[in-house]
């Protein structure tokens, strides 16, 4: 047992070892939420402004199938750790692959940067997302400390959103002053800050060996499958059978047959029990309603960006607030109220709503916040600021029905030997949602009526909620042994 394990010290009361976590998750959200913070904007600005100059409905669908392929590689991430380095040797790799996609975006400029940069961040992140909550959730297993589990994912979840604040701030300055490129160059510095202090403090977590090696003699062949499969992509891409045009495409078909073929494999497997197997049952209606929060949650960085940038009056006095500080109001919201929802479900404990009610009421709200657009786009008025920041609150209290309780539910259902995949099973909607949000903006915005795109989030929330609702009743029953 290591000290920082046994000397009694503790982190907001929780253990001691969150605040590893805390810390490594806060600057690798630092440095991706400081790229997604400039990048639609990357793409669609003109060359004279250091931008690419495509057309923001290619741009949005972009940057949701980046969105998307982030978390893809989970699957590949979470299966390292569990038959290969153990879920914290992966975290630590996975992070190293981030710092190295954020300094090739920031030193290689235009499309070669992007097709260079983004697949290394998607695939370091595919590392980082499981792992991580893995680990957070591995602090809870004891009887007395199960019932502070959320609370500990929204504590950690406040790492994920100071980070977030933070890093558009600094990447959106730097790319209105001195360009794009100096913004990537901030999140690769940033990233690479959190692995000096992670290097220093990891000693401290949990030992976190694979739970289900795999054999030595299966390596060689698990080597060579992963070539092929490298060599296959490359084909693709060199023939144009995979290019821009038919990603999201074919990004959300693999995306759907890695939960198809996942889904079956838990259910078959004789390591899962029964009870495991009608969790899984009850899980399935909540992996569609984070999809559909996903898909309404990530049009705040497309279809609001573009009204944020082309709309609202961003002047104060003499400066002009860059596009991406919109972000940092969204995750300042996420950090002030974190608290509130931490301190709520820890005072509340077992009376506290049942995950999939938080669910229902997640999407009810996330849907309501663009309704609350739609009176302004209709007009062709710029939203104040004040407003705006408001209508930001009511996204952030959806997500934080939704985002934190999510992988905090995925770690208490999943079984032992799939500790790490169930993590990155639970992703895989987040990749779904983000693949099918891009989708979304890329075939239903028009510039023209943007407001009938607001109408179809609105009911997409409320549909989606309602039919949640339908379900609590049955999903309350057959969850009454986890929550």
């Amino acid at each position: 047992m290591s000290q920082s394990q046994s000397d009694g010290k503790t982190f907001f009361g929780h253990p001691i070892q969150l605040s590893t976590l805390f810390h490594i998750e806060l600057w690798e959200r630092f440095s991706f939420s400081g790229l997604q913070g400039i990048l639609m904007l990357y793409l669609y600005y003109e060359l004279s402004k250091g931008g690419l100059g495509m057309d923001k409905a290619v741009a949005g669908g972009i940057v949701g199938t980046y969105g998307g392929s982030v978390y893809l590689p989970t699957i590949f991430g979470a299966w390292l750790a569990d038959r290969v380095l153990g879920a914290e040797k992966t975290l630590f790799v996975s992070d190293i692959v981030v710092m190295l996609g954020h300094i090739a975006l920031s030193l290689i400029p235009g499309v070669t940067g992007l097709l260079i940069g983004l697949p290394l961040i998607a695939l370091g992140s595919g590392g980082v997302k499981p792992t991580a909550s893995t680990m957070v959730g591995s602090l809870y297993e004891s009887e007395e400390r199960r019932v502070l589990r959320d609370a500990g994912f929204s504590i950690f979840y406040i790492s994920v959103n100071i980070g977030s604040f933070f890093g558009p701030l600094i990447t959106g300055l730097l790319q209105d002053r001195v360009g794009f490129h100096f913004g990537f160059g901030a999140a690769a510095v940033g990233m690479a800050v959190g692995l000096s202090i992670y290097s220093q403090t990891r000693r401290a977590l949990p030992l976190t060996p694979p739970p289900n090696p795999l054999p030595t003699s299966q390596k060689t062949t698990v080597a060579a499958i992963a070539a092929a499969g490298v060599a296959v992509l490359v084909l693709a891409v060199a023939m144009g059978w995979l290019n821009v045009g038919n990603f999201s495409k074919v990004l959300l078909t693999c995306v759907l047959l890695a939960v198809v073929v996942y889904f079956l494999r838990l259910f078959a497997s004789p390591q899962i029990s029964a009870q495991h197997k009608r969790h899984f049952v009850a899980y399935i209606p909540m992996f569609l309603a984070v999809s559909v929060f996903v898909a309404l949650f990530m049009q705040f960085y497309t279809v609001v960006t573009v009204y944020f940038e082309e709309t609202v009056n961003r002047s104060i006095g003499g400066f002009t607030v860059p596009v991406s500080w919109k972000d940092s109001i969204e995750s300042m919201w996420v950090v002030l109220f974190s608290g509130i929802f931490v301190a709520m479900w820890a005072k509340l404990g077992k009376r506290q709503p049942k995950t999939p009610m938080k669910f229902a009421l997640g999407l009810l709200i996330t849907g309501l916040t663009y309704a609350c657009f739609i009176p302004f786009v209709q007009q062709g008025t710029p939203m104040p600021v004040l407003v705006f920041a408001l209508a930001t609150l009511v996204l952030v209290l959806g997500e934080l029905l939704i985002s934190p309780i999510t992988t905090s539910f995925a770690t208490k259902i999943a079984p032992p030997v799939f500790k790490t995949q169930m993590v990155a099973l639970n992703f895989l909607a987040f990749s779904i949602g983000f693949t099918l949000g891009g989708l979304l903006f890329k075939n239903f915005y028009d510039t023209k009526h943007p407001a009938d795109f607001y109408q179809l989030l609105f009911y997409l929330g409320a549909a989606a909620g309602g039919l949640m609702l339908l379900c609590v009743p049955a999903l309350n029953k057959i969850l009454g042994d986890v929550d």
